[in-house]
């Protein structure tokens, strides 16, 4: 493991030297949309986040996954492998999914990925998964970093994150506890299947101040 200092200087050294396809993983809340911002905003990345593959909440009712949204079987995991796949290809535009946090549902043709981009960062909780179909995924990637941090970091940024998006104190925590909760538990459990391991503590400190 790898501890990042706070201006992060290493990450120049730790990009892949062949390769264009960089995926972050991580529990709930560890920093890996702020990684992907800092890697974007320093070294150019384009970032595909996995959040744009939520299924819709219409389709989460039909299959009666509505309360376990964000869980793995919640996500159009052949689709976003494809994706990956069009981008790996270096297509000349493939327009990804983004997630309105606003409305929590997926938006389409929201994310332009040009083929010339040099670097492409995807994250999200489930790229290590060893169940099918995620493996399609890792296929797509030329190399995956598994984000940690200070737990009890962790913890208050996804209360804030929650309740930021119109949850009380109360049903943040209960969603903490009966969702994401038990999520983190399956990602920390196939860390050990990433190139590299990252503690992000001290970045989040540095990203705040």
């Amino acid at each position: 493991m790898l501890r990042l200092s706070p201006d992060a200087h290493e990450l120049p050294g730790l990009l892949p030297a062949a390769g264009r396809m960089l995926g972050l993983t991580g529990a709930p809340g560890a920093g890996k949309s702020t990684l992907a911002a800092l890697l974007a905003a320093r070294h150019g990345a384009t970032v595909v986040p996995m959040d744009g593959f939520h299924l819709a909440d219409v389709e989460l009712e039909r299959r009666g996954l509505r309360q376990a949204k964000g869980a793995a079987e919640t996500f159009d995991v052949l689709g976003y492998a494809a994706l990956l796949r069009r981008v790996r290809d270096r297509e000349d535009l493939v327009l990804a999914p983004m997630f309105e946090r606003d409305l929590e549902q997926p938006v389409a043709g929201a994310l332009p990925v040009r083929g010339e981009a040099e670097l492409v960062v995807t994250e999200g909780n489930y790229l290590l998964l060893p169940q099918q179909p995620w493996p399609r995924v890792r296929a797509q990637l030329d190399t995956v970093w598994h984000v940690v941090t200070d737990e009890d970091l962790r913890l208050e940024r996804l209360l804030a994150r929650h309740m930021r998006f119109g949850k009380t104190p109360a049903e943040a925590r209960a969603w903490v506890e009966r969702v994401d909760g038990p999520n983190g538990v399956l990602i920390e459990a196939v860390a050990e299947r990433a190139d590299l391991v990252l503690d992000l503590t001290d970045l989040a400190t540095w990203e705040a101040s």
